[in-house]
């Protein structure tokens, strides 16, 4: 396990937003390329990157709603990507790859919770495909990108969804058990943190640096295929209007759950913070690197040794080559 992987302090908490994180936080001059980065905790992201001066790129599988959704942010581009379809992932990396530009930021936002039953054209699991295998072929296919900026950082959004499931690979696709649309989220988060061991391992002498991050419990489009019977296994109303922390207040001044600038707060804290400089490979959460939790002991946040394993990383990273046929230039 990496012997930084625990909290450092960084004296940011739950409650700290994008807002004190990014502050004295210069990037003018600077380019990133947010997933999702058009609604929710990406928007929420992209807006706090383009207030400290950065150019972002926002990769949409729906232009016109991101569009709309960025109107009047300066510095913004968009363009196509839809992470269930090589053929759009390829197009898009060739095009930016293309532009001889160096990338500083590559934060992976975007996901998809607990759907029903799904397959991508090559047969794979949603949540496994754009979760983890599109982000994955979309980071090794800008690597070029990474690697001009010399000093880069890659964040990849798990969650303490992945608490659910360590990575099945036996079985990734659900092709011979039940499915079950909590383990099969689970995995994906798993997937999501062990991509980042993975990523920093090979990243590292190149100034490549990566970070899963945990962004809290926030209500965004995320829960859109959450049932009612869902709401209430987690104690919540069956109409999913939980308590939300609004915008400036703390979490235990307005509900249980982060506000989006508390929610954007730890990705923005590990793809800009000094305070990591020289470090990677971490799982991180509330605006700190996480602790690891022991086998046994009870689960209350945190980031559990599957999630975190660098001989798992290696194992996954083999397997997403396999089935991506995408791979880093030797």
């Amino acid at each position: 396990m990496n012997p930084h992987q625990h909290p450092l302090p960084s004296g940011f908490t739950a409650t700290s937003t994008a807002q004190e994180v990014m502050r004295s936080i210069d990037l003018t001059g600077k380019r990133a390329i947010v997933t999702g980065g058009y609604t929710g905790l990406g928007l929420e992201t992209v807006q706090a990157l383009v207030a400290a001066g950065a150019r972002v790129v926002v990769p949409a599988r729906s232009p016109e709603k991101a569009s709309a959704a960025l109107a009047g942010l300066p510095g913004i581009e968009h363009a196509e990507l839809d992470l269930h379809a090589p053929a759009s992932i390829a197009r898009f990396a060739d095009d930016f790859v293309a532009r001889g530009e160096a990338l500083d930021l590559l934060i992976l936002n975007a996901g998809i919770m607990a759907t029903p039953l799904r397959r991508d054209g090559r047969g794979h699991e949603s949540q496994f495909s754009a979760n983890h295998l599109g982000h994955f072929e979309l980071a090794v296919r800008l690597w070029p990108t990474l690697v001009r900026a010399g000093s880069a950082r890659v964040v990849a959004l798990s969650s303490l969804g992945h608490r659910f499931s360590a990575f099945d690979f036996d079985d990734p696709d659900f092709e011979h058990r039940p499915y079950d649309k909590w383990k099969a989220y689970g995995q994906s988060k798993t997937a999501n943190a062990l991509f980042a061991v993975g990523l920093d391992r090979r990243g590292a002498p190149h100034g490549v640096r990566a970070f899963a991050v945990h962004p809290g419990s926030i209500r965004t489009e995320l829960v859109r295929d959450l049932t009612p019977e869902d709401f209430a296994a987690f104690g919540l109303p069956a109409d999913g209007k939980y308590g939300v922390a609004p915008q400036g207040q703390s979490v235990e001044e307005g509900g249980r759950y982060k506000n989006l600038s508390q929610g954007a707060a730890t990705s923005l804290w590990c793809a800009t913070s000094p305070q990591l400089a020289g470090l990677g490979g971490l799982y991180c959460e509330n605006g700190d690197v996480a602790r690891p939790i022991p086998e046994g002991e009870v689960f209350d946040g945190g980031v559990r040794s599957w999630a975190i394993d660098p001989a798992q990383a290696e194992r996954l990273w083999s397997l997403s080559e396999r089935l991506t046929g995408a791979s880093l230039p030797a």
